[in-house]
């Protein structure tokens, strides 16, 4: 109603000055400079009215052309309007389009704007930019727009747009850009899409789009780069798609594509970026995949591929990032991955590799190695020992774990024939004599059978004693059986919001994987959105996951901090476990400080701050819940960022309840570079490992890497000479010049290090820490270039305890 009125009235202007502008030509001989300045009228009041420029416009003025955003001619009329990031507030509708027939770029993006696109934008015949991009526009996308044929970009992501994709954009033969991403389009991509033919970028990814990808895509000869992943598009990848020779970004992820990848992906050697994860891709990696030599980043994880990874792969020469995880590939890693020297990241997580580890991987310049979840057996070997997050959980790997893996970001669970560090010196005994044999032999009977007999009554006890304690923790409704639930959120959520919502866990969903489940993104039915962890259905069964996952559950039931991820609810069903947490916009501090682009986002000031918000979280684990709650795996992956850059402090798998009745002794558990030393001889776990894992951190947040380097040198013989504290800090961003902020960094800097203290008596409590953090003020002389020295020797002296 109001775009018409607004559109009437427009046009009755016109029609009174144009009737006036008749008058005065025929009477008055009135010249074409004063039509001119008619329809600048209309431009400069359709401006004010608008409300956007009303803090920069005078009424009475006329000169529009030097408002902020806007370009006019040599006529002056306006044929520019770019207004990005301008907060601008409203509904789009309210801007009349109509008085700007001249208009050629029209650029809106990164604002407030809301409802639906006016249909009147397909009058403006010159357009040749438009973008609309991130606001909050709602509705379907106009078939008006198909009337631009002089529109070369067309930026429509990021908003909440719904309906099918308008078969009339496939007329906008001038089309170079085409972004549609990040709404809520549906239905089939149209066929003609294939008449596009000078287009370049192609992005429809993150709708819901269904059906099969079009053999007509084969048509886009200049394509650059594809993107429709994060839909749910069906069926088999086609060949044709293969035959686009320029494209070098192919992004096909989290659909329902299913059949083979084609051999014909040998041809586009230009590819630099493949992600093909989360489908049902079947059979083997194509020996052609690995003729890509200028490939830098492969992904088709989670999918269902079989054999062996082919040596051919030799011939990604170029290649940084390669993703094989959660498929079924089998048989060794071959050696000849040693050749892609350029190789910073390798997840193969989750396969049938057997074998040994082949040393060939130690020669690459790793930053990344995950190949938890297979076969893998042998010893660790040393050359893997570069100080980069490294998984080689659950395999069949034995032997002892070298002293210098303790302080590198190191997980090995699930291994049974690992012993940590120089604790296997105690479980070696020497070989028995022939004489002994055949008492062995009996014993090697009688001991299992006897063991097995102890664990079963063992475990019967333990099953009667925690049988009320579960009930307590399993309270609420109860679904499907045998689903548990403390739901809080709101006072309601069903399970049925839950698989709703994720589309009964649908891949498209996921958004990461953990060591026991994977990670799933949900918007519940009041509009919130939640993550939930979910179990892996093969892990399930396996008791050692399943105690962890309950674990989890019963200790975060029981806590509640600002600093502490929080715990909406939990299913536990023996075909869905998974429990419900309050979303995390930015992820994991580790993934955060690892990209170059998103670490220099962290300024001294919020670094401090998350220090100080993991600090304050752990004294409340230590010293306000009764009993006292020991993390045991604090590390940055454990520390999840939301959106306004706040950490929590979040993986609860492996929490333990102190028990002053009873030793604490535990299994090493941890990620190794986190890990407090003395854990690994003694077996107990106290407070203090918290404590040195939190040192570790803090270090690592203030260095942007892990601290590995630092560590072996304070612990070394020559431990006393002097640390540059521009030797610590993260080069990526620039050194502070704030004398209040260099001060924060210097006590948290000083405490941090005292928190490393090898013997964990010396080390200060997290309550402690947090009272430095309130009352601590240095005195610091500083010169601009920061020649700052921090000295070892002072570190002990500022927060000992005796």
């Amino acid at each position: 109603m109001m775009l018409n009125m607004v559109l009437s009235f427009c046009i009755a202007r016109v029609f009174v000055i144009g009737a006036t502008l008749l008058v005065c030509v025929s009477y008055f001989g009135a010249t074409t400079d004063d039509i001119c300045v008619a329809a600048f009228e209309l431009e400069r009041e359709a401006l004010v009215n608008s409300s956007w420029w009303s803090n920069l416009i005078d009424s009475n003025s006329s000169d529009h052309c030097k408002l902020d955003g806007v370009t006019c001619n040599t006529a002056r009329s306006i044929i520019e309007i770019n207004l990005p990031e301008k907060k601008l507030k409203g509904e789009l509708s309210q801007f009349n389009f109509s008085c700007f027939p001249g208009l050629e770029s029209l650029s809106l993006r990164f604002n407030y704007l809301f409802g639906s696109i006016p249909s009147q934008v397909g009058a403006l015949s010159k357009l040749r930019y438009l973008d609309f991009s991130f606001n909050n526009l709602t509705g379907s996308i106009p078939p008006e727009l198909g009337s631009l044929r002089n529109l070369e970009v067309l930026n429509l992501k990021g908003n909440n747009l719904n309906g099918a994709i308008p078969s009339s954009l496939c007329q906008l033969t001038k089309l170079i850009t085409m972004a549609l991403s990040r709404n809520g389009l549906h239905g089939p991509i149209p066929s003609a899409i294939g008449d596009l033919n000078n287009l370049l970028i192609l992005s429809l990814d993150s709708n819901k789009l269904s059906g099969m990808l079009h053999q007509e895509l084969g048509k886009l000869k200049n394509l650059v780069a594809l993107n429709v992943g994060g839909n749910k598009l069906m069926g088999p990848i086609p060949s044709t798609l293969f035959r686009l020779t320029n494209l070098t970004y192919l992004y096909l992820h989290s659909n329902h594509l299913n059949g083979s990848i084609p051999p014909e992906i040998g041809n586009m050697t230009g590819l630099l970026k493949v992600d093909m994860s989360m489908n049902n891709i079947e059979g083997t990696i194509p020996l052609e995949l690995t003729r890509l030599s200028q490939l830098l980043y492969l992904s088709i994880s989670s999918n269902m591929l079989s054999g062996q990874i082919p040596i051919t792969i030799a011939g990604l020469i170029s290649l940084k990032g390669l993703d094989l995880s959660n498929n079924k590939l089998s048989g060794p890693i071959p050696p000849e991955i040693g050749k892609c020297s350029e190789l910073r990241n390798i997840t193969l997580r989750n396969n049938n590799l057997s074998g040994s580890i082949p040393p060939e991987i130690g020669l690459m310049k790793l930053e990344y190695l995950d190949l938890s979840h297979n076969k893998l057996n042998g010893t660790i070997p040393p050359f893997l020992y570069h100080r980069f997050p490294l998984d080689l959980s659950y395999n069949d790997l034995e032997g002892e774990i070298p002293d210098y893996f303790r302080d590198s970001p190191f997980k090995v669970y699930g291994n049974q024939g690992i012993c940590y560090f120089s604790a296997c010196s105690t479980l070696h005994t020497p070989t028995p004599s022939k004489s002994k044999s055949l008492v062995l032999r009996v014993l090697n009977i009688i001991l299992p059978i006897t063991a097995c007999v102890i664990f079963l009554t063992l475990a019967f006890i333990v099953f009667l004693l925690n049988k009320n304690e579960i009930a307590k923790l399993m309270t609420g409704p109860t679904k499907s059986g045998d689903v548990f639930s403390i739901w809080n959120y709101d006072g309601r959520i069903a399970f049925e919001d839950i698989i709703k919502a994720t589309e009964d866990f649908d891949i498209k969903y996921c958004i990461g994987t953990g060591g026991y489940g994977s990670v799933y993104k949900a918007q519940l039915p009041n509009g919130k959105v939640v993550a939930l962890k979910k179990l892996h259905r093969a892990e399930t069964e396996e008791t050692t996951f399943f105690n962890s996952f309950q674990n989890e559950a019963h200790v975060l039931s029981k806590i509640a901090h600002r600093n502490i991820v929080k715990l909406y609810g939990f299913c536990l069903h023996k075909k869905c476990m998974f429990l419900i947490y309050k979303y995390m916009k930015r992820g994991s501090l580790f993934c955060f400080l690892r990209n170059d682009y998103e670490a220099v986002v962290l300024d001294w000031t919020m670094r401090v701050n998350i220090i100080k918000c993991v600090a304050n979280a752990l004294s409340y684990l230590h010293h306000d819940c009764m009993p006292s709650i020991v993390h045991r795996d604090i590390s940055s992956n454990n520390i999840l960022l939301n959106s306004k850059l706040e950490a929590f402090v979040a993986d609860f798998g492996t929490a333990r309840l102190l028990d002053s009745d009873s030793s604490n002794r535990t299994i090493v558990a941890g990620t190794y570079g986190y890990i407090a030393p003395e854990l690994a001889y003694t077996m107990v776990v106290t407070e203090k490992c918290d404590v040195y894992s939190f040192g570790v951190v803090a270090l690592e947040v203030l260095m942007g890497r892990h601290p590995g380097e630092l560590l072996s040198s304070l612990s070394s013989p020559s431990s006393d000479q002097k640390i540059m504290l521009i030797d610590v800090l993260d080069p990526r961003l620039s050194p502070p010049v704030d004398r209040m902020v260099m001060q924060d960094i210097v006590l948290v800097t000083t405490v941090a290090l005292a928190c490393l203290h090898s013997k964990p008596k010396f080390r200060p409590t997290m309550q402690r820490v947090c009272q430095e953090f309130l009352t601590s003020k240095i005195a610091l002389k500083m010169n601009p270039e920061m020649n700052l020295l921090l000295l070892k020797v002072l570190i002990p002296s500022k927060l000992s305890l005796n």
